[in-house]
C-alpha cells in the first residue's frame, strides 16, 4: 500500500476531525493498518485534533438485574485457648496440621471479604473456601492469616530453644 496524496489529504481531515487511528485506517482501507495510519500521522507532524476521538457508545444504558441474596455469613468463631509451657528440651518446628471443617463458600458463592482459604481436594465434591468474614487488605480470616503468614525466621545459626517458640506462639495466638 502506497501513501498518494489523496489518501494523505483524507487522513489529513480525518485525524483534525478527531477519528482514531483505527477508524481512519478502516475508513481509508485498502489494507491499511491502525499502526500505518500512526505512523504516517507522526512523519507528517499532525499533533493537534479539534475534538479528542470518542467510541460510538448507545446513549441509553438498560439497568443491571438485581443481584441474588448473598448468603449470610456464619460470626467468626474464636479459637480456644491453648495453655504454653516451656519445655527444657529444645524442640524442632513442625508444621501445624489442622483438620478442617467443610467450609461455607463453594467458588460460585466467594464474595469480595470471605475468607479464600480452601478447605479440602480440589477434585473432589466436598471442596469449598473457609467462607468467614476475612481481614481487610488480606484475603483471609484472622485464623487463616496466623496460618498462611508465618514470621521470618532469625537467620542466626542457633536453633530457636522452647522459650523462643513459646514466645511466637504465644504473639500468634493472642
Amino acid at each position: 500500500m502506497s501513501w498518494t496524496d489523496e489518501r494523505v489529504e483524507a487522513l489529513k481531515k480525518l485525524w483534525l476531525d478527531g477519528l482514531s487511528a483505527s477508524q481512519i485506517a478502516k475508513q481509508l482501507g485498502g489494507g491499511l493498518t491502525r499502526n500505518a495510519v500512526i505512523g504516517k500521522v507522526h512523519r507528517l507532524g499532525l499533533s493537534g485534533r479539534a475534538t479528542p476521538s470518542q467510541p460510538h457508545r448507545p446513549v441509553f444504558k438498560a439497568p443491571r438485574p438485581p443481584r441474588p441474596a448473598t448468603p449470610s455469613i456464619p460470626a467468626p468463631r474464636r479459637p480456644t485457648e491453648v495453655q504454653l509451657r516451656p519445655t527444657p528440651t529444645p524442640v524442632p518446628s513442625l508444621p501445624v496440621v489442622m483438620i478442617e471443617e467443610t467450609g461455607s463458600a463453594t467458588v460460585l458463592t466467594l464474595g469480595a471479604h470471605m475468607c479464600k482459604w480452601p478447605i479440602g481436594d480440589p477434585s473432589s465434591d466436598g471442596f469449598s473456601f473457609c467462607g468467614r468474614q476475612a481481614n481487610d487488605g488480606i484475603p483471609y480470616c484472622s485464623h487463616h492469616a496466623r496460618v498462611a503468614y508465618q514470621p521470618q525466621q532469625k537467620k542466626s545459626g542457633k536453633r530457636a530453644d522452647g522459650g523462643d517458640l513459646a514466645r511466637s506462639l504465644r504473639r500468634y495466638y493472642s
